[in-house]
């Protein structure tokens, strides 16, 4: 068993200050943002930058993990306080609205909803697919949520949804309709 060598002081500064400063360029810029421009913002050299995350995607996962955690937790919450059809709903929305409101959010979302692809299993899609799978199995469960639908499905319409309501006003605010629209074509 290979054992992780801690971080050097120096190292672990670098790593929080890339992360911060990555997060304010995504939430600017989205998941394009510069990433030699985040580097430098850092205080670091882009080498610095790509030792620490090796693709821009390892970046943009490790600046939202903590909020893609939370909306998981968050499935988990609502499980426990709604009946499993309305929990499911409410969820989709919350989950649309963090989609749009954090830039750069959507690109993970949607690499948690693609098939075969390495970014696919990344923690971030790990926790997003388990909230997902929590919530429909409930759901179809109580007899709420048509028995063919996969949470894959929901996710990949979630993900839809946050790009039609972006394209609508880009606030958000057609977001509500919009999962109401798609969850009264799921019900059972």
């Amino acid at each position: 068993m290979t054992q992780v060598k801690p971080m050097r002081a120096d190292a672990r500064r670098n790593y929080e200050r890339l992360l911060k400063v990555a997060a304010e360029a995504f939430a600017e810029h989205g998941e394009r943002a510069s990433l030699d421009d985040i580097a430098k913002r850092a205080g670091v050299g882009s080498g610095t930058l790509y030792r620490h995350f090796p693709t821009r995607q390892a970046l943009l996962e490790a600046a939202y993990v903590d909020r893609i955690e939370a909306l998981a937790v968050r499935a988990g919450e609502l499980a426990a306080e709604l009946p499993p059809g309305e929990a499911l709903v409410e969820w989709l929305n919350e989950l649309c609205v963090g989609t749009i409101q954090v830039r750069g959010m959507k690109a993970l979302l949607g690499s948690a909803v693609t098939d075969g692809s390495v970014a696919a299993v990344t923690a971030c899609a790990t926790s997003m697919k388990g909230a997902a799978t929590r919530l429909v199995e409930a759901a179809q469960e109580a007899g709420a949520l048509r028995r063919d639908v996969e949470p894959i499905d929901v996710l990949r319409l979630a993900h839809g949804v946050a790009t039609a309501s972006e394209l609508a006003n880009g606030q958000g605010e057609s977001i509500r309709r919009y999962v109401a629209l798609l969850t009264e074509g799921l019900r059972a």
